[in-house]
């Protein structure tokens, strides 16, 4: 009996996506089992392919011309990319993790209709790709648009919440009618020296240095460093008060509201002595924080001079000095005295 020169394997796949509404599917099982071959025969040329990235200029020169400043900012921000530092740097000087979110956001202002990414995740680490998913995953349903996640990893189920699934390894289709949120994250704040800036401070949208005199605090998740909260006295001869110095989300981590969880927590430990207050040019804490009913906006955003974003002779860039856009909040939410106490801080 002579040997099959060749190996075939075939598929018969039913995705009734047609017949409900949706944003968000996932296409996943092991390796081998037809995940990509059936997405590329679904969904034809909508499959992602990877984009082309300017060497030496930042990422955001490689847009589309049509995307102002602000809106792609906000994309950036909106799939958990939310460190101008990173904004300004070119494509090949971001991390894994970095260049995965930067690639969500092009892939979704680039593609109107349905944006299909294969091989979803595979090449950050756990964290990042739980993370990851979920910031992705809310941008596309405010915008939205269709997006199918082509994927070997199950842990990211309950983190990109798709309205379907199909698993070609047994042929099974389930709409998921009834999505749950997201999986909870535990955070661990520690009171730390100032040192512990030195692993943010490059993500700072604005300065590397920290005052002596700042009290740090360190949110952990898993036992990993997540954010970074650091606080000032701001004397004031009729009423003095603390202030936030600093608070930054390293970029892993950003996108389900870390940064914005340990700067109220932090807040609700100073509010126990004095009025607390902060003035930020964050264009995501602005926004959240202009919604949340914790902080009463005191100064809306405006600048004395420069803007953020700015457009000059046809080509982006961002302004980094003072005259910047910032707000000014002053935190009006529930006080932790129990938990004051134990930072020993009343």
């Amino acid at each position: 009996m002579s040997a099959e020169t060749t190996s075939r394997q075939q598929w018969t796949v039913d995705l009734p996506i047609e017949k409900n509404e949706w944003n968000i599917g996932l296409i996943v099982g092991p390796s081998g089992c037809g995940k990509t071959t059936i997405a590329r025969e679904c969904f034809k040329n909508e499959i992602t392919r990877g984009f082309n990235w300017y060497k030496q200029k930042s990422i955001i020169d490689s847009f589309p011309e049509e995307m102002g400043i602000k809106e792609i900012t906000s994309l950036l921000s909106s799939v958990g990319f939310s460190s101008p530092p990173g904004w300004l740097r070119p494509f090949n000087a971001l991390s894994n993790g970095e260049q995965f979110r930067v690639t969500m956001a092009r892939a979704l202002a680039e593609q109107s209709k349905t944006v299909v990414i294969d091989e979803f995740t595979s090449v950050v680490d756990r964290t990042v790709a739980k993370v990851g998913s979920c910031a992705i995953a809310r941008a596309v349903r405010k915008r939205k648009q269709k997006f199918v996640a082509v994927s070997c990893h199950f842990d990211i189920i309950e983190w990109l919440n798709p309205d379907w699934i199909y698993l070609p390894a047994t042929s099974e289709f389930q709409w998921r009618s009834e999505r749950q949120s997201r999986p909870p994250v535990t955070l661990e704040i520690i009171n730390v020296h100032r040192d512990a800036w030195k692993i943010f401070r490059k993500h700072h949208y604005l300065d590397s240095t920290i005052q002596k005199s700042a009290n740090c605090f360190l949110a952990l998740v898993d036992g990993q460093p997540a954010a970074f909260s650091a606080v000032i006295h701001f004397p004031h001869r009729q009423s003095s008060s603390f202030r936030e110095h600093r608070t930054v989300c390293l970029p892993d981590f950003q996108g389900i509201g870390i940064g914005n969880a340990l700067s109220e927590f932090v807040a609700s430990l100073y509010a126990c002595r004095k009025k607390y207050t902060s003035v930020t040019g964050h264009p995501a804490m602005i926004q959240h924080r202009a919604k949340s009913i914790h902080w009463q906006m005191t100064r809306k955003p405006s600048s004395v001079s420069r803007h953020m974003g700015l457009e000059k002779n046809g080509k982006r860039r961002i302004a980094s000095s003072n005259g910047r856009v910032t707000a000014g909040f002053l935190y009006c939410g529930p006080r932790r005295e129990q938990e004051a106490r134990q930072f020993g801080l009343i």
